[in-house]
């Protein structure tokens, strides 16, 4: 008899227990940092365009991507971290096709910190021949 009773006291425990795990809230707030990033076409190249394709991966390899204005800048609110920021596109022209790649690792990401970075982009052109 003494059995019987004990599990319907069990379960109202357990019931309890998930209960009050259920109602306890977390709340967790995490900085964010403005982080700019200004693509550096080659003399004698293009010009900045919007549209390219900029990211930025974090050391635990989450990706954030965003594409670059008409000036060639692209914004980021990021946590803060240790990041490698990219950037691979082609241009089109009438004759000529444009494709760019440029990356930096290494970069520190903090809230003190200006986050201000300037990525220089290789190019390699191709004639297209109609």
């Amino acid at each position: 008899m003494k059995v019987t009773r004990l599990l319907p006291l069990s379960v109202v425990s357990l019931m309890l227990s998930a209960l009050t795990l259920v109602s306890c809230s977390y709340e967790e707030s995490m900085q964010l940092c403005k982080v700019e990033v200004q693509l550096q076409y080659p003399a004698n190249s293009i010009s900045a365009y919007a549209g390219a394709p900029v990211l930025l991966t974090d050391a635990t390899a989450s990706v954030f991507v965003d594409s670059t204005n008409t000036e060639g800048k692209a914004f980021f609110q990021v946590p803060p971290g240790i990041y490698q920021v990219s950037s691979s596109d082609t241009y089109l022209t009438y004759d000529y096709r444009y494709i760019l790649n440029g990356v930096k690792s290494q970069l520190i990401i903090s809230p003190d910190s200006s986050n201000q970075i300037l990525l220089p982009l290789t190019v390699s052109t191709k004639r297209i021949v109609h």
